[in-house]
């Protein structure tokens, strides 16, 4: 414990805070180290350091940690260190295998005569149930609307171009159209009242929300109570909070209810700091926090006392100077420091915010653009804490004498930020400047994230894009009619769980092979994650995403041409609805963020009644259930032994696939629904389940049967051994085409090993640990590509799959592979980082590799073959 502190190598740092308005409090100072280097630092440095000096065990976190982070200007780059977050951020889709793995861990243990209550979580994890939510009642539709006349006021109400938008009133538990659109209380815009496409009754607001929150459970029973989520929270776990489901999303409760910014533990306090499993956990940088995405494989690995391990960073400045565009949005200005800092070549660095321009953003503002850094391959985009952070805590009932004592201990430790005094501004590893002025709305899409197109070339696009289809999908956009309306607290959109399009619509796109488009608001979009059929996609801020939807289509000039007209025919265009950045941010803090942070409070506190009502047993072993279709005990541990072999070649694999570039976890492993002809479906169906008893991918990661057999089960795989898309692939000895789970199943039973050939950016989307666990439990011991995203790397080295990268100006085409040969990879028993690596082919051929081991803690976790084995050893001994 850090309160017996005479023993620990940096004791004398220990400083007492003092004041009338709180009671002492003591901490670690940097400060006391009297090393002028320290105020030299980036804050996101510095937040590091006094981790490594208060964590600093002589074992995990050395003090060579420690002088290393001090001499950043040096090491950065170099020198490989230890980090303790303060918590774990996991959300249900994660959290699921997490849980179910330590499990699973308790069980080993148990069986070789361990106590069982040795697998706890260290490091303190919350758990958000907020992943499983899928649409199922919308008061949206799309319908042929009604002759667009008002007899009350004998004037019709049109849009533009021909785009009819209907005026009507709508009256209780009616399918409402949308609601008035006002500034200053001059201009309407109203639509017909609908019937919802799913049930074809009227439904209101409140009732599609509940009937949501009710499909969500009841779909979802078993895996609330047979899984993991009610055990942990009853069990003997200690060091895990379950926030249950309908409370609100992971990030917004990581904002609005988790996040300190200072934290007090075992007699210390300390600035907060996160390690989380979905992709906004970025988002907290925005309020000073230091956190960042890590795979499920490593959190569970850092909730069991390991510290991520990363080598020191690159700290790339973006001073912000200029004024905002009164149109640009966060969204905009993220963006733009998006397609500078991608071009910049920034990926795996840390990005940190400073200048006088950053005091004209809110912590929203800043919130949303640090949620945004995957985008350009940064780890974090931090934002120092200021008054403005400050101001935004005051708003949220955060208590006056905390407040005190967050400003004091960070002015003390010098993790305060006054962004318009330059003597305050560090060192950083190169600066990058950007003027706000500059930036003009925009979008991007429709295919990939980081295309980006303003709003006034919008139209001009989009038309181009589409060439000759242009006609047919104006046509299908102009009977759209806009709604917007909290239909359930989850994350749905991003995990490919919103409801399906209404058949009539699937059909027409279909048979008319129109290119369909949607416009969304997130952090990063990919072809037909929305919904299958929607080929085009733009990513948008949520005004614009309302824009568009009001105008019904994308192919107009929000600049030159009208939203539509109000009750007096006059045409409304989008500036004169479209409020200023003051009214905005005022409207924000004062009464948005107030009012969220006491219903979010209030949703916690009174929690989910049909959450409260589920049973579950109380033990240190978990009741698996051998009837559960949704948790399965995993195979993980079935070999484990005490002893680590020595690193073995691969010999006479062959490759389960042959894949091209930018090959994603969506690809690899699908979290949406399950297809009805899937190996997935045939086994659910083994077990006497209907498709309508399905559920998702993402909700059945708690059973490795099922998640294995949907392991590169996505319909847009595009694989180079048959010449055509689908979840199939060539076994090689027989000639056969068979999904791709039967050939691994296949491989397996005849003792085949199997590696991936890849391209460029294997793994890039949503971190996901099945994309990794699935082909470990296929079979797969290496995966050769041309890069790798960084986090599915980790995860690949966290099960024991090896990466291995193509050299500079190599690929597989260059190389003259055809994917039917087989590898034979030699691994030396004293392997090190980065190590070059010769494999040989059943043709003859020979090339190197450069194994993306990137520390000794890789090399470790691959000789042990995993994270989790690694972990368990370490209890055995």
């Amino acid at each position: 414990s850090l309160l017996f502190c005479t023993e620990h190598p940096f004791g004398h740092l220990i400083d007492t805070l003092r004041s009338e308005q709180y009671e002492e409090r003591r901490y670690f100072n940097p400060q006391k180290l009297r090393d002028v280097r320290y105020e030299n630092l980036p804050f996101c440095m510095r937040v590091l350091l006094e981790s490594a000096i208060r964590k600093c065990d002589g074992f995990y976190i050395k003090t060579d940690d420690v002088s290393s982070i001090l001499d950043w200007q040096m090491q950065q780059n170099q020198a490989e260190v230890a980090f303790s977050p303060a918590r774990v951020l996991l959300q249900d889709f994660t959290g699921i295998p997490a849980m179910v793995d330590l499990a699973a861990m308790r069980d080993a243990l148990a069986k070789q005569g361990v106590d069982p209550n040795l697998v706890n979580p260290r490091c303190h994890t919350d758990l958000i149930v907020d992943h499983s939510l899928q649409i199922d009642y919308s008061k949206c539709a799309i319908q042929s609307p009604p002759t667009p006349t008002d007899e009350s006021h004998g004037a019709a109400v049109r849009s533009p171009a021909g785009r009819p938008s209907p005026r009507g009133s709508s009256s209780g538990g009616h399918c409402a159209g949308q609601r008035p659109g006002h500034r200053g209380g001059s201009v309407q815009i109203e639509n017909t009242p609908l019937l919802c496409p799913f049930h074809l009754q009227p439904v209101s607001e409140p009732e599609t929300m509940i009937r949501n929150q009710e499909m969500e459970l009841i779909r979802n029973k078993e895996r609330l109570q047979q899984q993991t989520f009610k055990w942990y929270f009853n069990s003997s776990f200690k060091n895990i909070n379950v926030v249950p489901p309908d409370i609100n999303t992971v990030h917004q409760v990581n904002l609005e209810y988790l996040c300190q910014v200072v934290q007090e533990g075992e007699g210390f306090i300390y600035p907060d700091s996160v390690v989380g499993t979905d992709s906004h956990t970025t988002m907290i940088n925005g309020l000073g926090i230091l956190g960042w995405g890590v795979g499920g494989i490593e959190s569970e690995a850092v909730m069991l006392g390991q510290p991520v391990s990363l080598t020191l960073p690159q700290v790339v400045g973006c001073k912000l100077v200029g004024t905002i565009n009164p149109l640009a949005t966060s969204i905009d200005i993220v963006l733009g420091i998006t397609k500078h800092l991608r071009q910049a070549g920034i990926g795996g660095k840390f990005v940190e915010f400073f200048g006088p321009g950053v005091q004209q953003l809110s912590a929203p503002d800043r919130t949303t653009i640090a949620n945004m850094c995957p985008e350009y391959n940064a780890t974090v985009s931090f934002f120092p804490v200021d008054d403005i952070t400050l101001q935004h805590f005051k708003h949220t009932s955060t208590d006056h004498p905390k407040l005190v004592v967050l400003e004091d201990y960070l002015k003390a430790i010098k993790l305060f930020k006054s962004y318009g005094d330059q003597s305050e501004d560090p060192q950083y590893s190169e600066v990058i400047e950007m003027n706000l002025s500059s930036i003009v709305p925009h979008v991007s899409g429709p295919k990939r994230p980081q295309d980006r197109v303003a709003v006034t070339c919008m139209k001009e696009d989009f038309i181009n894009c589409l060439n000759e289809k242009v006609r047919h999908i104006l046509n299908l956009y102009k009977i759209l009619v806009a709604k917007f309306e909290v239909v359930g607290y989850g994350c749905a959109t991003c995990v490919g769980n919103t409801a399906p399009l209404p058949e009539s619509v699937v059909d027409a796109i279909k048979q008319g092979d129109l290119v369909a488009c949607g416009v969304l608001s997130g952090n990063r979009h990919l072809e037909g994650r929305l919904c299958d059929c929607v080929r085009a996609n733009y990513l948008a801020s949520p005004p614009l995403v309302v824009a568009y939807a009001i105008a019904g289509t994308v192919s107009i000039n929000l600049e030159t041409e009208p939203l539509g007209v109000n009750s007096e025919g006059k045409d409304v265009y989008l500036r004169d609805i479209w409020p200023s950045k003051e009214e905005v941010n005022h409207t924000e803090e004062n009464i948005v963020i107030a009012s969220m942070f006491k219903e979010l409070r209030s949703r916690m506190e009174k929690g989910s009644t049909f959450w409260n009502r589920i049973e579950s047993a109380e033990s240190a072993l978990f009741p698996w259930d051998p009837k559960s279709t949704y948790i399965r005990c995993p195979a993980f541990f079935s070999k484990l032994s005490k002893e680590v072999c020595a690193p073995q070649s691969i010999e006479g694999a062959y490759p389960l696939l042959f894949l091209g570039d930018k090959v994603t976890t969506d690809h690899i492993s699908p979290a949406g629904s399950i297809a009805r002809v899937s190996a997935a479906a045939r086994y659910l169906q083994s077990k006497r389940l209907t498709p309508r008893e399905f559920n998702s991918y993402g909700a059945r990661r708690g059973n490795d049967a099922v998640m294995t057999r949907g392991t590169f089960a996505s319909i847009k795989l595009q694989n180079r051994l048959i010449g055509k898309t689908g979840p199939k692939t060539l076994h090689i000895p027989s000639g056969q085409t068979l999904d791709v789970f039967e050939a691994a199943e296949r491989y397996q039973r005849d003792g085949v090993p199997l590696i991936i050939l890849a391209g460029k950016e294997y793994g890039s989307g949503s971190s996901r640990d099945w994309a990794a666990k699935g082909p470990y439990l296929m079979g797969v011991r290496a995966v050769i590509a041309e890069s790798f995203e960084k986090i599915h790397r980790n995860h690949l080295v966290g099960m024991g799959i090896a990466p291995l990268q193509f050299l500079p100006g190599q690929n597989a085409d260059s190389l003259e592979l055809c994917g039917k040969e087989r590898f034979t990879i030699n691994i030396p028993q004293e392997l090190m980082p980065r190590q070059q690596l010769t494999v040989q082919t059943s043709t003859g051929k020979s090339f190197s590799v450069t194994a993306l081991f990137e520390n000794d803690m890789d090399v470790a976790f691959f000789r042990h073959g995993g994270i989790l084995k690694y972990v368990a050893r370490s209890l055995l001994l």
